[in-house]
């Protein structure tokens, strides 16, 4: 009964203290924030204005694990006691009065901001991940994201760093060996989105057409790769502008590329963080771009950061739109065909998922990233089928105007179309909002409309037939062939059907048309070459494509040992995409080829083993660890690397790497030294050891 009444006063005081924070508007925080890297610690001072909507004696500011004093200076002087988790102001606030309160604080964030590099060296950075983090863990601010806040903030580090920040660059001053950057906002943002990165970075500048500075950085040794890398941004925000028809909301955009980044991008406000994973030559471009990526963080200036969800159960007002804004930029670039392939194929996600009883509804708070963003998407392109272009694009731009700096909910945009159709949407709100199934008929409907879709499901209606029958029909198709979506399909039940002349043949044609994407699917999907298809096959190894280059090398190295060598030659020297997925793969091949005597066993065994030092990122460090799992060949340096990296921040890499751990301590190869690898450990990395392998 004791434990019922304290757990019972206990969620009476949350409740109420929750309450409370909702009479509290924070309108404005200034910081000063001094990063010490070495020790990974913030040190700052805070200004915080804010107003009370009730009278109260109580106001909580978030701020994780912080110490804080009170500024001698403060205008109103409260007193502050701080928790795990608040601080905390105690003095007698009035309802209609501003209050400004200034304090300093330290702290040493667990998570939210990132030091890396910085114990060995290696690219050198800081970084901040605030949606889902809580910024409260290196700035007091306020986690609530419906308390909007106009933040004015000055980052002091190292002089030889850039920091790169939300808002306009005022000033930077230079003091001993620091600088400090001055970073001004003019309109109000949840703490969320407030984001900081930190580097040697160079910028290049180009200009929207409406004048918006796009300020798009790099490191140094990336200068060659920034047009692959950046292409299409201008036309991207361009038809932002245009199709969203509201300028773009803040002062300037800012793109800075991280290491071993928690997702692929964040859309912080007028700074977008993304992983250094899609730098990239024109090469990869192909295959691997940033131009999804770039799209959907820039849809959520509109969509996310200048309108803000009240809270989980309406996500979908971030990232449906976001995900379908990209989508209506990559048509611009890509073409129509591209835009409803994209739709088609999420569309077969969904309702495999719905067929299987697993859909989800797109405002269920705890949907999955799919119903948020694919779902969403489709919901959204139902809608303007449904009530036409004219419509759908003047609510969304009503919706964003009347709420621009503001808190949303769904009904918030419904609204806006009742208006100008006339007509309810409960219906539409139901099937596509509310329910858990996928309406795949409806979608498919829609999807009909384009002539590409009904070619392609005419091709696609094939599948079963036996080669001989749709071989013709195929042949003619493939010369000249008109459309990669269709072609590709061909490409994927030729290698489907039973080996054979007939097959090979059609396979050659295919090869033929030079098409970049035809060519890498039979490089991929063609694991067994038959002799006739040998030359033709080896001119893959040329293609512009790292993707093709890779399957291509390693297919042929399965297929024609006599030419092992001839192989590993060609493609000798090539790095690939930014996780050095051709050179990981021909270091590996070229250790267990006895025959290959370009380079020393030992030279060619160290380089592939020091990829998984720290101060590689962390896509190049799970190739090399996958790799050498393959080979058999750990070392007790990548043993040490594989236990650190078994704690890394990124879950699905530290996921990655506890899951090898326990693989190879099962594995008679490496158990023993393993066993010999741990007694070297000190204590608190033995007990670490046993407990990441435990079930």
């Amino acid at each position: 009964m004791l434990k019922f009444l304290l757990f019972l006063s206990l969620v009476l005081f949350n409740a109420f203290t929750v309450a409370a924070q909702q009479t509290v508007d924070f309108t404005k925080i200034s910081a000063k924030v001094h990063f010490f890297p070495l020790e990974k610690k913030v040190k700052g001072n805070v200004i915080a204005e804010f107003s009370v909507k009730d009278s109260l004696t109580e106001v909580r500011i978030d701020a994780k694990n912080m110490k804080v004093s009170i500024d001698k200076n403060t205008i109103d002087t409260p007193s502050i006691t701080t928790t795990n988790t608040h601080i905390v102001l105690q003095q007698d606030f009035l309802p209609h009065k501003k209050y400004v309160v200034q304090f300093n604080y330290e702290a040493f964030p667990k998570q939210t901001l990132y030091f890396l590099g910085w114990d060995n060296k290696a690219s050198e950075q800081i970084w901040t991940q605030g949606q889902g983090k809580y910024t409260s863990h290196w700035l007091p601010s306020i986690d609530d994201m419906n308390d909007k806040i106009i933040f004015d903030i000055a980052y002091t580090v190292p002089e030889k760093y850039e920091v790169i920040a939300n808002g306009n660059l005022e000033a930077v001053k230079k003091t001993n060996k620091n600088k400090t950057w001055f970073y001004s906002m003019k309109k109000p943002m949840s703490s969320y989105l407030v984001a900081v990165a930190i580097g040697k970075y160079k910028e290049t500048i180009r200009y929207a057409n409406s004048g918006v500075a796009l300020k798009l950085y790099y490191e140094p040794q990336d200068s060659l790769k920034v047009e692959p890398t950046y292409r299409y941004t201008k036309e991207i925000f361009d038809f932002f502008e245009k199709e969203i028809g509201v300028p773009y909301p803040w002062q300037n955009y800012k793109q800075i590329p991280v290491r071993d980044f928690l997702y692929a991008g964040m859309e912080n406000t007028s700074a977008t963080i993304f992983s250094n994973q899609f730098i990239t030559d024109s090469i990869g471009f192909i295959d691997q771009n940033y131009v999804t990526v770039n799209a959907h963080e820039l849809a959520h200036q509109w969509f996310g950061n200048l309108v803000t969800e009240t809270s989980a159960k309406h996500h979908w007002l971030h990232e449906g739109f976001a995900t379908y804004y990209a989508l209506l930029a990559e048509k611009e670039i890509f073409g129509n065909d591209y835009f409803h392939y994209k739709l088609f194929t999420t569309a077969e996600q969904l309702k495999q998922l719905s067929d299987k009883g697993r859909g989800e509804a797109v405002l269920n708070p705890k949907a999955s990233s799919l119903a948020f963003y694919q779902k969403g998407a489709w919901a959204l392109h139902i809608l303007r089928n449904k009530v036409g272009d004219s419509i759908f694009k003047k609510a969304v731009k009503n919706y964003l105007q009347k709420h621009r700096y503001k808190n949303v909910t769904t009904a918030d945009f419904l609204t806006e179309v009742e208006k100008l159709t006339g007509n309810s949407l409960a219906d539409y709100q139901e099937n596509w909002l509310e329910q858990s199934a996928f309406k795949a008929s409806e979608a498919l409907a829609v999807l009909k409309k384009s002539n590409f879709i009904n070619d392609w499901l005419q091709i696609a209606a094939k599948a079963t037939f036996p080669l001989d029958q749709k071989a013709e029909e195929f042949l003619s198709i493939l010369h000249p062939l008109i459309n990669n979506y269709i072609g590709q399909e061909i490409v994927r039940q030729i290698l489907q059907s039973p080996a054979s002349e007939l097959r090979n043949k059609l396979l050659k044609q295919a090869l033929k048309t030079n098409n970049i994407f035809l060519r890498q699917d039979i490089a991929i999907g063609l694991k067994e070459i038959p002799p006739g298809l040998q030359q033709a096959y080896e001119s893959l190894l040329t293609d512009a494509s790292y993707l093709t280059q890779e399957n291509a090398l390693f297919n042929l190295w399965m297929n024609f040992p006599e030419k092992r060598t001839t192989y590993l030659k060609k493609l000798e020297g090539v790095t690939g995409f930014s996780n050095r997925n051709i050179e990981l793969l021909w270091l590996t091949l070229s250790l267990v080829t006895p025959e290959y005597t370009g380079v020393s066993k030992k030279d060619l065994y160290k380089t592939l083993s020091a990829y998984t030092a720290a101060t590689n990122p962390i896509y190049v460090r799970e190739n090399a660890f996958g790799y050498l799992y393959q080979i058999d060949a750990f070392t007790s340096e990548n043993y040490t690397d594989l236990l650190r990296d078994a704690q890394h921040d990124v879950w699905r890499y530290r996921n990655f790497c506890r899951e090898l751990l326990k693989k190879i301590y099962q594995s008679e190869v490496h158990k023993e030294a393993l066993d010999l690898h741990i007694k070297t450990l000190n204590t608190s990395q033995q007990e670490l050891f046993f407990k990441l392998l435990s079930p």
